[in-house]
């Protein structure tokens, strides 16, 4: 799978098929051409690049996501934490904590947070 990080202008197009999903590929050319003034060789030159990633997918004329909005962010996430902070969650906390003080609701969210998410072992 090619890397699922996407540019601006395919982050904006990605939300508008999250937000009408399932959406027909000629209601989605509609769309991007209001929204945008799109052609439809862009629209479907951008949603080809998006299916080829294994974010959505366009099956007898009908696109759905194959990840939601949020496991594509979860992903990012992950994805940032390993490859600035070589995988280690502590470590950006540290990094992110330092430039911004958490309030205690924030404290204690994250609290809550890892007691429901700790292994034992």
């Amino acid at each position: 799978m090619e890397e699922l990080k996407m540019g601006a202008v395919q982050e904006q197009f990605a939300d508008l098929i999250w937000q009408h999903e399932p959406i027909a590929s000629g209601e989605l050319v509609k769309l991007c051409q209001q929204k945008w003034g799109w052609k439809k060789p862009t629209t479907y030159t951008v949603l080809r690049k998006l299916c080829q990633r294994g974010i959505f997918q366009n099956e007898n004329s009908v696109v759905t996501s194959r990840m939601t909005r949020a496991e594509y962010d979860a992903l990012q996430s992950e994805k940032f934490v390993e490859d600035r902070f070589d995988g280690s969650l502590p470590a950006f906390i540290a990094a992110f904590t330092a430039r911004k003080a958490l309030s205690q609701e924030e404290a204690a969210e994250i609290r809550r947070m890892i007691d429901g998410f700790e292994t034992e072992g």
